[in-house]
This record gives structure tokens, C-alpha cells and sequence, in this order.
């Protein structure tokens, strides 16, 4: 039998010996997963290299952020507006909002982001990606998993899948979303991979999360053990042979022990010091702001939380303006301070460098019209995603789009480059982190996907 292959019988002599061992440390290393699969799923595991990162705090703008309105300026746009050029059908919108350099770089960035702005000598800015659909769902499964045609592992689940997790006690992948995204759960998935890995939403808020406090915390370890013992004996009864299911339901009740002790202190923004709120912005005092999830993004890598995924889905819109972009404006001010605070204080800390934030839609706008001269459409051909920290080359721009950002005229990215470039910062091989799955090895990046060399320090 393969050694982390369960059966019944070992299953009970193993928990049966656990129960009778009494209460474990909090940071213990061994649990009934490492007594029974001969290591903990999610301890921390080498990576095929030395990364320059050790976590990963994604920003997803849910809806397509304007790549012309924001971080790739285009002052032939400006020319040309009302223009209409092959392929666009539509007459060509001028940005209304104005740029200005930035930084030693002097890097153009527009009115919208004037505080991130204030550190684009720490950000890589990548002007020509590309993704395969211009449809939201597909284009969000695409940006998130790499599949725009079934749902896929998430990019999160992958890296906690290769890399384990700092801190078993915390959930290697945590999700802050205050509404679901296209695609809801399959944003953060981990499909085929085990369950262990896949991204635990917390919903931001005053409670987010609302199990935590369940009569289920003032229960005593044997009481947890026991009713954890019952659960899978149900289950494997159920599955019979399927041991992953069974390994990953294990190591979910493990985790939600560990999220009883650690997870309220995690989430706790009342014990920072004003200052630290003052840089977040007013609005980070305020429980389920964007401020206060940037801030408790720090907070949980701080702790080891290996991958932390932001999603700007908006209380009443989202990115997604067809009929009017003046709506990027409420919506770039209630995340500009934040992303900029964030990378302030992992500077300060130190941990800018060990921390690889990443800023993407699942594509950009278009550079014509849409629905009415003052919207712009889906567009996957062109547009801008941005990094900072982590080993990335600081007051960078990667790739030049045309002078309107409608193709890439230098070093076009694919999605599936950007996937690899971020797997190599985090010290993973996109072609050698795989997983057999129905008679043949996945991998994030499918059979595609080259590293971008230039964009590293």
C-alpha cells in the first residue's frame, strides 16, 4: 500500500493513539495528518530554486480596470479621440482624466492612482498582457486558474500545493471577498488538487468569519477529536477508497482548530498603532473596508499565511463600465491609498522583498466607445497588470503597447507568462510543479508559459 494511502483500521489506531496523547502545543508539528500521511499536507515544503518571495498578496479588480485611464498613457489617444481605426469599429475615446510622471522613474500614471503614484519606484508594470477571452466568467477562470474553457486549480492552490505553508494553524490561502466574483469558489479552487488547498474565504466585515465563534470553539479537544473521528468514518464509508478526500477533510478540521486560536488575533485591526491606520487611509478603521483588508493582508502573511487573494468587487458596481467611466473614479479612490499603504508598510517592515504583490483584471477596456461615448468595452487583446516587491525590478515597465494600447508593438505577455513569472518568484518551475490527475500531469501553465526574465531584479 502506498504510504499515504488510508484504511480504516489504520485510520482509528491512529486517532485512537492521538486522543490518548491529550492536549498538543499550539505550533505543534505533528497532527493526525503527519501521523497518518508521515508529514503534515501543508507543512512548509522546498521550492524547486530559491525564490525571491515567500508569499504571494494578489489584488483582483473584478470587472476589467481601464488600462488607458490608469498606468499605460497614450497621448496619441488623446489626438486621435473620435477617430475610428481598423478593428475598433467604434470611435476612439480620449482618456478624461490626466497624467503625470511619478518617481525617479517618472513613471505616467493618471489622476485615479495618485498614491500609487507615490510608489512606482517599487512597482513593475507589465503593459501587454494578453488573455484568451473577452467574456468575464472565462476571462476570471482564465487570469485566476489558466483554463478559460473548466474550471482548473487556482493559482493560490497551487502555490500552497508546492510550497506548504508557514503556519499550519492558518489556512496557506485565504480569500478576502466581500461579494462572490464571476465564478464564485471556482476563483480560488483547488479542483483535482487535494481540498487542503484550496483558498478559505473571509468575508470582510465585523465577522468574517461567522463559524468561529460557534458552540463548536468551547468544545474540548476530545470532544473535536471525537466528532472529528465520526465525520470521517462517515466519510470514508462513503468514498471507501478515496483516500485524498478523506486526507484533506483530516487536515480542513486541523486547520479550523488552529483557526480557533490564531485567527481572531490574525484578523484584529484594534491593535495597531494609530499611525499604522493613519497611512491605510480613514476608511481602515472601519471593519470590511479595503483599507482594513489590505491591512489585515499584511497581518495573516505576517503570521505565515502563505497566499492572500483581494477581490474588488464593489457593494453596488464593478470595474466593468460600459456605459460610463466616470464610475473608475469612486472606485480607483476607494483602493489607491490602500495598495499604496500596503506596499509603505512591508517596506518599512521589511518584508517588501520577501512579498509579491501582484494587480490584475481579468483584461482591460477597451480604447474606443462602447455602449455610449462615454464606456468602454471588454478588452483581452492589451492591457496592464503591475507588481511590486518580491523580486521584482522596482520603477519598471515591461513591454510597450501601440499608441493607442491596443496591441502590444514590443514583448507581448500571454497570461501564461505572467503564471510562470510569478511561480519562478516564488521558487516554483511552472513545467515541473504538476499533479497526475486522470491519467495525465497538469500544471498551472498548461503546456505554455515562459518565465519574463526582465521584469526580475
Amino acid at each position: 500500500m502506498d504510504r499515504n494511502q488510508l484504511n480504516r483500521r489504520r485510520f482509528i489506531k491512529g486517532a485512537a493513539a492521538l486522543a490518548a496523547s491529550g492536549e498538543l502545543a499550539l505550533h505543534r508539528q505533528l497532527t493526525l495528518a503527519a501521523e497518518l500521511n508521515n508529514g503534515h499536507p501543508l507543512a512548509p515544503k522546498p521550492g524547486h530554486f530559491p525564490g525571491s518571495a515567500k508569499n504571494l498578496i494578489l489584488f483582483f479588480f473584478t470587472g476589467g480596470l481601464s488600462h488607458v485611464d490608469t498606468f499605460d498613457y497614450k497621448p496619441q489617444l488623446q489626438k486621435d479621440h473620435g477617430k475610428t481605426i481598423s478593428g475598433a469599429g467604434r470611435p476612439l475615446k480620449a482618456s478624461p482624466w490626466k497624467f503625470q510622471p511619478y518617481g525617479e522613474c517618472g513613471k505616467m500614471v493618471s489622476e485615479l492612482f495618485p498614491q500609487v503614484g507615490s510608489v512606482v519606484d517599487q512597482m513593475c508594470f507589465l503593459h501587454t498582457v494578453r488573455g484568451d477571452s473577452g467574456g468575464h466568467s472565462a476571462a476570471t477562470l482564465g487570469m485566476l486558474t489558466g483554463s478559460i474553457t473548466f474550471p482548473m486549480p487556482s493559482i493560490g492552490a497551487w502555490i500552497s500545493y508546492g510550497l506548504g505553508t508557514r503556519n499550519t494553524n492558518l489556512p496557506p490561502y485565504v480569500v478576502l471577498a466581500a461579494k462572490e466574483p464571476y465564478n464564485a469558489y471556482l476563483a480560488w479552487d483547488a479542483s483535482f488538487l487535494p481540498g487542503c488547498h484550496k483558498g478559505t474565504r473571509f468575508i470582510p466585515g465585523p465577522d468574517p468569519l461567522p463559524n468561529l465563534a460557534s458552540p463548536v470553539a468551547s468544545l474540548s479537544r476530545r470532544d473535536l477529536e471525537r466528532l472529528m473521528l465520526n465525520d470521517l468514518n462517515d466519510a470514508h464509508l462513503q468514498r471507501h477508497d478515496q483516500a485524498p478526500e478523506l486526507a484533506a477533510r483530516i487536515t480542513n478540521l486541523e486547520t479550523a482548530y488552529g483557526l480557533m486560536q490564531e485567527a481572531p488575533e490574525a484578523l484584529s485591526i484594534s491593535q495597531e498603532p494609530q499611525y499604522v491606520l493613519d497611512l491605510y487611509g480613514a476608511e481602515a478603521s472601519k471593519p470590511g473596508s479595503f483599507g482594513a483588508q489590505c491591512l489585515i493582508a499584511r497581518r495573516l502573511v505576517e503570521r505565515g499565511v502563505r497566499v492572500v487573494q483581494l477581490f474588488d468587487v464593489g457593494s453596488n458596481n464593478n470595474w466593468d463600465n460600459h456605459n460610463d467611466m466616470s464610475l473608475h473614479e469612486k472606485l480607483s479612490k476607494n483602493v489607491d491609498r490602500p495598495i499604496a499603504a500596503l506596499i509603505k508598510d512591508l517596506r518599512q517592515r521589511g518584508l517588501l522583498d520577501e512579498t509579491l504583490i501582484v494587480g490584475c483584471s481579468e483584461f482591460g477596456r477597451t480604447p474606443w466607445e462602447d455602449l455610449t461615448p462615454q464606456g468602454r468595452g471588454h478588452y483581452n487583446r492589451n492591457f496592464t497588470c503591475f507588481l511590486a516587491g518580491g523580486g521584482v525590478k522596482g520603477g519598471y515597465s515591461y513591454g510597450v503597447s501601440d499608441e493607442h494600447g491596443a496591441t502590444a508593438a514590443e514583448n507581448p505577455m500571454h497570461v501564461h507568462d505572467l503564471h510562470a513569472t510569478i511561480l519562478h518568484l516564488m521558487g516554483l518551475d511552472h513545467t515541473r510543479l504538476t499533479y497526475r490527475y486522470s491519467g495525465r500531469d497538469f500544471r498551472l501553465t498548461d503546456v505554455h508559459g515562459e518565465v519574463v526574465s526582465d521584469v526580475i531584479a
